[in-house]
């Protein structure tokens, strides 16, 4: 019987299990904590990291290791390296269980020039002190209960705990925990009179209960209640209220109206409720009159802060049972609570409890540094702190990000601190030996996995490996020394004299004597390979890293683009960009091509030495003279909080222009060789294959070495062909990589026609062109229809209309063949991203721009003039135009269905739109010549408006509903108040007012309705820009990204304004509409401006 159980406990089998449920079971936690505000919470430490059956686990897995270690004989000395590797795992287990039952942590705040030396703890407790007669050498006995306890809100809690106070049993059982609760005065006329006083602090509000009859001290400000007292905030209650007198100024500020007032010093005035007062550096709100009742713990309104919670406890002694609610949280550590049961006297408090130190830490300045122009985005922070120590001595210290204070086994860390930035909140720790054991088996970890690496291949493969690595750690920290030297090494034909301008006065290129960048073109011109032969080497295909497969052209152009924001170089092609850096990769250290945004990136200017007008910078630029990333600490920052500032998302974008070179330079992104029969058609890169363990899993030899050194051969015959012209030796290597594509990664190979349709598209870029193309054709054609209307007799402008016409269709076809290609390259339906969706919805403008412009060529102008500006909005550079797999749960066919319909709809919207700006400026433009042809034409364009509208409406509304649907099938519930679809049922709401007002007496009238189709747009720009781009949800592309200032969109309502007072005055005059709407339209403005 014991056999069969050490055979179980010491098997593999158990291992694997194992490893298994422990993975699944933190997944599962990770999972259960979505959209919680901090992981883990109470809720999946009960369930999970706190539970018996978790901590199992791990006994379960030191016992299977060290029975192993006898099982497979881990004591002899040929396997000593996996012996080191199971010790590493035992004591990091051991090591986590120390920290667990050893360890503790807390948070201590510190207010400025104050000295502290108790914080709190993490954990929550509930605290009794059991007082009684009960006596030992006539002195009575306390009995002190602590127990820990993890409440959730999410879950039934359970709580029994029972206590002995001279053998006779104290019961302690919760009845009742919910979260965000208060302590207030509850109606009862039986109690006594308090006035509710709300302290604002930095550290948070907190409430004061005045008696009636007393003065307290607040901070050392006395307020007294009905109880004169000289030099105090005196307070009385009166027939007419409360009234108020000050030995101080003050004022006030009325919170609903936002009405300020004065507090004079020393005259009586009425008290007004629900006001900030601010008197000294103290302020006050009273929120309510005096009540008279009795304290409870209540539920806190839900709009105020859930800072505390309620546990309400039965406590039983000798046969008596009293109820008894605490208030507490973790962070909180609130009085004791009395209450006498069964002749007892008990305190009780739920909370932290409060742990001391063996030292004292006094706050002697804190310091917060802001990002420039911001107010509550804070770049840094650090507390200058002085440590008290009477047995080792006193020292001063700074505490800040990645600066820990660590004193006798207590470690400070930067936590938090007040509003008003005059304290500090330092999170503690204390865990000597755990943090010891643990380190110790990561020690043994590194060690034991560097030795398995050297024991289980040839000793030759392993050493050679390790020898490569070395190598390039040496070659990294010599860069620096060497490489602005190294930009001079490269062949060059010609010779050099000391006259040849070349600057010869110095053997030393130092880093201030860094190649110009003339210098640095000039080399690249001269090195780079042939546009001819880089077109060929862009034809290969590669995998990226988020494993799509592509030409080379296209990933050579998106990197181009990402880095410098421009589709080549100096005048080079992407495609020869590329190859160049490949080619010479210690040249593009210097090559100033890494974009920084105006004004945005100049913090980043100043920590890399550029100036401000500087545009791009050199890799080199962020590197130190020891090779350390210049960014490293900044980007730690920004990528600690959930909301970056602008400054912040710089650095993070900036950060990612700098990987992708570096890849490029090192060669990572270079993945053209399919690693035969794996199971994610993995492709790889030379470098990988050399540096990542790829030569030891490929089993082909010959293959193997073709990648290892295929690459690096055809560089060798590229730079050979420069001098000769000759490329024959290059083409060959490039088709024999083409053909071993072809063999080994047959079942994600492109196939030759979409490697021409998608280099094709990339040169073409049609949709760039497109914009420019649609506004000179719409402008002109709007020209010539406005000019005709003066001039309708003229053939030759009849015949110039007609051939813009057809040429806004020639472009339309384009429009449509660029987004079919678009569909067959990507291999999904183009709306699935903000560039698509863009590009999608300028397709659909001008597809209900020629179906309604058949009778209508002003239609078919405007259209085509607004199809340009959605075209130019898609190519700004917040919009990534690249080519990108689809997301799962975008893989559906009703992508096609509900995204289509619903995008599509903008089209007919942005029309009308477009049309009610139109209709509004042929008014501006109405005189007495003229009426009765703009009269016409205003007819015209209203009704092809209202038609575009009702399109736009049935399509919206199918489209959401659709989308529900979808969310059914996804997500099994169809309606979740989803940012989108409220703002999409928004839009419904407004337009279908617009379409029904011909109904609404008072309402009617073309200027009107042309207006609100301009006004009710911005509907749908919520709907789409807004919610993708400004709040948080399912459809967020960039959640809390600023695409439009605030600026920007009150010019553009004051424009509408203007336009609207203007073309008004014109419409009344010549069509003698009702001037009611001309209040309605004032109000509806007003509305929107407040609404915006």
């Amino acid at each position: 019987m014991q056999n069969r159980i050490a055979k179980i406990l010491f098997s593999t089998r158990l291992t694997s299990v194992l490893f298994i449920v422990f993975a699944v079971a933190m997944a599962v936690g990770t999972i259960l904590d979505r959209n919680m505000d901090t992981s883990p919470t109470p809720y999946t430490r009960n369930l999970i990291y706190n539970a018996w059956w978790f901590e199992a686990i791990m006994v379960f897995f030191i016992i299977n290791f060290v029975g192993n270690i006898f099982r497979f004989r881990l004591l002899r000395k040929e396997k000593w390296a996996t012996l080191i590797l199971h010790l590493a795992f035992i004591l990091i287990i051991l090591g986590a269980g120390i920290t667990r039952y050893f360890g503790f942590e807390g948070m201590i705040a510190i207010r400025e020039g104050e000295t502290e030396s108790g914080f709190l703890s993490q954990k929550t407790y509930i605290t009794a002190y059991i007082d009684g007669d009960y006596m030992i050498d006539g002195v009575p006995q306390r009995l002190p209960v602590e127990a820990e306890v993890d409440f959730s809100g999410r879950m039934e809690n359970s709580f029994n705990y029972t206590a002995q106070y001279n053998n006779t049993p104290v019961e302690f059982e919760l009845t009742e925990y919910f979260l965000g609760a208060e302590e207030d005065v509850v109606p009862d006329d039986a109690g006594e009179s308090y006035l509710k006083i709300v302290e604002a602090r930095g550290s948070g509000p907190h409430n004061h209960f005045l008696k009636q009859g007393t003065v307290e001290n607040i901070h050392n400000l006395l307020v007294a209640l009905d109880k004169p007292t000289d030099g105090a905030v005196n307070i009385t209650t009166t027939e007419n209220g409360l009234m108020i007198q000050s030995p101080f100024e003050g004022e006030y500020l009325t919170m609903a109206t936002m009405q300020q007032g004065q507090l004079v010093k020393d005259s009586i005035q009425p008290l007004v409720l629900r006001s900030r007062y601010v008197i000294g550096d103290m302020q006050l709100v009273f929120p309510k009159p005096v009540v008279k009742g009795t304290f409870d713990i209540v539920k806190k309104a839900s709009f105020l802060k859930q800072d505390e919670n309620a546990v309400v406890l039965n406590v039983s002694a000798n046969g008596e049972t009293k109820e008894v609610k605490l208030l507490g949280s973790q962070w909180s550590n609130n009085r004791f609570k009395q209450v006498k049961v069964g002749g007892l006297d008990i305190a009780l408090k739920y909370g932290s409890k409060v742990l001391e130190l063996p030292f004292e830490v006094k706050l002697n300045d804190f310091i917060a540094e802001k990002y420039p122009g911001t107010e509550n985005n804070y770049s840094s922070y650090e507390s200058k702190v002085t440590v008290i120590d009477k047995e080792q001595g006193d020292f001063d210290f700074h505490i800040y990000m990645n600066n820990i204070l660590d004193h006798r086994g207590y470690r400070f860390f930067q936590a938090d601190f007040d509003k008003d930035l005059k304290g500090t909140i330092l999170s503690v720790n204390h865990d000597f030996w755990g943090t010891w054991v643990t380190y110790v088996g990561y020690f043994l970890l590194y060690f034991g996995m560097m030795a398995i690496l050297f024991a289980n291949h040839t000793r030759f493969r392993d050493l050679q490996n390790g020898l490569e690595k070395i190598k390039k750690k040496k070659t990294k920290m010599l860069t620096i020394a060497f490489l602005s030297l190294s930009v001079f090494g490269f062949a060059q034909d010609q010779e050099h004299t000391e006259n040849d301008g070349h600057g010869h006065q110095s053997n030393t290129v130092t880093e201030k004597q860094r190649p110009s960048k003339a210098q640095i073109d000039s080399i690249l011109k001269v090195n780079v390979a042939p546009e001819a032969h880089a077109k060929k080497f862009g034809r290969l295909v590669i995998q990226d890293l988020d494993g799509r497969m592509m030409p080379i052209d296209t990933y050579a152009s998106e990197l181009v683009r990402k880095l410098t924001k421009h589709e080549g170089y100096e005048g080079l092609s992407s495609d020869q960009v590329f190859l160049s850096i490949l080619e010479s990769p210690m040249l593009w250290y210097n090559v100033p091509i890494i974009y920084l945004a105006p004004k945005k990136a100049d913090s980043i200017r100043g920590i890399i030495g550029l100036d401000k007008d500087q545009k791009y910078a050199a890799l080199l630029d962020f590197f130190d003279d020891n090779f350390q990333y210049k960014l490293d600490s900044y980007l730690e920052e920004a990528s600690a909080v959930k909301s970056q500032t602008g400054v912040q998302k710089e650095f993070i974008e900036t950060n990612q222009r700098i990987n992708l070179l570096s890849n490029a330079i090192e060669g990572r992104s270079l993945k053209i060789f399919p690693v035969p029969d794996d199971e994610n058609n993995t492709w790889i890169s030379p470098f990988e294959y050399k540096n990542d363990g790829y030569n030891q899993k490929i089993k082909d030899s010959t293959y193997g070495s073709f990648i290892g050194s295929g690459f690096d051969w055809y560089l060798y015959t590229v730079n050979e062909a420069k001098k000769t012209g000759d490329f024959t030796k290059s083409e060959k290597l490039l088709e024999a990589f083409k053909t071993s594509q072809r063999k080994v990664g047959t079942s994600v190979m492109l196939s030759e026609d979409k490697i021409n349709a998608e280099i094709l598209y990339n040169q073409y870029d049609v949709f760039k062109k497109l914009f420019s193309w649609y506004m000179y054709a719409g402008t002109l054609l709007f020209i010539l229809l406005i000019w005709q209307i003066f001039k309708s007799s003229n053939k030759w402008l009849a015949k110039s209309v007609t051939i813009f016409k057809f040429i806004i269709l020639g472009l339309f076809v384009i429009h449509t063949l660029g987004l079919i290609a678009r569909w067959y390259i990507s291999g999904h339906a183009p709306w699935s991203d903000a560039y698509e969706s863009m590009i999608y919805v300028a397709w659909a403008t001008m597809f209900f721009g020629l179906a309604f412009g058949r009778k209508s060529d002003l239609t078919l102008a405007s259209t085509a003039f607004v199809t340009a500006m959605i075209l130019m909005i898609a190519h700004w550079n917040w919009m990534d135009p690249a080519i990108a797999n689809l997301q799962p749960v975008l893989n559906s066919y009703w992508l096609m269905i509900h995204v289509a319909v619903i995008v599509a709809s903008y089209g007919p919207f942005t029309l009308g739109m477009i049309l009610g700006i139109v209709s509004l400026v042929l008014m501006l433009l109405t005189n007495k010549d003229n009426k009765s042809k703009m009269d016409l034409n205003i007819k015209e364009l209203t009704i092809i408006n209202e038609m575009a509208l009702t399109v736009g409406l049935v399509m919206l509304t199918i489209g959401n509903f659709l989308g529900g649907q979808w969310a059914n099938e996804s997500w099994g519930r169809y309606w979740g108040w989803d940012p989108k679809e409220t703002w999409a049922l928004i839009s419904i709401m407004l337009y279908a007012f617009v379409i029904h007002m011909r109904l609404v007496p008072g309402l009617r009238g073309r200027w009107f309705f042309n207006l609100m189709s301009i006004i009710t747009f911005g509907s749908i720009l919520m709907t789409y820009f807004g919610v993708n781009f400004y709040l948080s949800g399912l459809h967020s592309y960039a959640s809390g990204d600023q695409i439009v200032s605030f600026k920007f969109i009150g010019i553009a309502l004051v424009g509408v304004a203007i336009l609207g007072v203007f073309s008004y005055r014109k419409y009344a005059k010549y069509y003698k509409d009702s001037l009611i709407i001309v209040s309605l339209f004032f109000l509806y403005f007003k509305l929107s401006i407040i609404l915006n």
